[in-house]
């Protein structure tokens, strides 16, 4: 079997919103007892990661990373259509990924203690995420 929901994520810029909840709930409504959950977010400028849930400084960290990584108005970059943070969006985006999958087991998320499933805003200002989540089983 196969269920599938698009969700809306509004954001506000860089940072992380918890998207742990919200998977868990369509997980439980697929009605699905063993399988995974795939977490697919439709755009180039934002990741799903999974990673710490218990302290933030961990993702204050990751993203203080993220600019050594990927630094905003690198005189470098060619691509800047849409502002100094198009291409570290980007950049960002591809070496954090798009997507997660999940094991489903007894009919809920298979995730360990610590781990929280999240978006990761790359942009500087606020956006509409759409993000797609697949469960089969």
């Amino acid at each position: 079997m196969v269920y599938q929901q698009t969700i809306e994520v509004g954001t506000r810029g860089r940072g992380t919103t918890d998207l742990t909840d919200e998977v868990a709930h369509i997980v439980r409504d697929a009605k699905i007892s063993t399988g995974i959950a795939h977490v697919f977010v439709k755009h180039t400028s934002c990741s799903v990661t999974i990673t710490e849930n218990a302290d933030p400084s961990v993702r204050r960290d990751l993203e203080m990373l993220a600019k050594r990584w990927a630094p905003d108005g690198d005189p470098a970059y060619q691509h800047d259509d849409e502002g100094e943070d198009d291409m570290a969006a980007h950049a960002r985006t591809l070496l954090a990924g798009t997507s997660v999958t999940v094991p489903v087991a007894a009919g809920a998320l298979a995730l360990g203690t610590w781990q929280g499933i999240y978006l990761w805003e790359h942009r500087t200002s606020s956006h509409r995420r759409r993000i797609v989540v697949t469960v089969i089983g």
